[in-house]
């Protein structure tokens, strides 16, 4: 019998966290539903969500993202919906 390295099998695995930092918060990613491709602009003088792309969340909940945030927030996505 012989062994998996010697078999030429990989049996490495890779871990997938469920969750992204967003912010200051950590975010289980079943629950986002989308995220916005561009940046949020409405032009009001007080507005704190300026430049920021929308994460929308079950349950009608909203955060925001810096534009690396999001790309990070994607591509952890990705990743865990190509997992076997």
């Amino acid at each position: 019998m012989c062994s998996a390295a010697a078999c030429g099998l990989d049996f490495r695995v890779s871990i997938v966290s469920i969750f992204c930092r967003v912010d200051d918060k950590q975010i289980p990613l079943y629950r986002v539903i989308w995220i916005s491709a561009t940046p949020h602009f409405c032009g009001e003088v007080d507005c704190q969500c300026e430049g920021l792309h929308e994460v929308a969340l079950e349950g009608g909940e909203t955060v925001w993202a810096k534009s690396v945030e999001t790309e990070m927030l994607m591509e952890m996505i990705e990743e865990w919906q190509s997992c076997d």
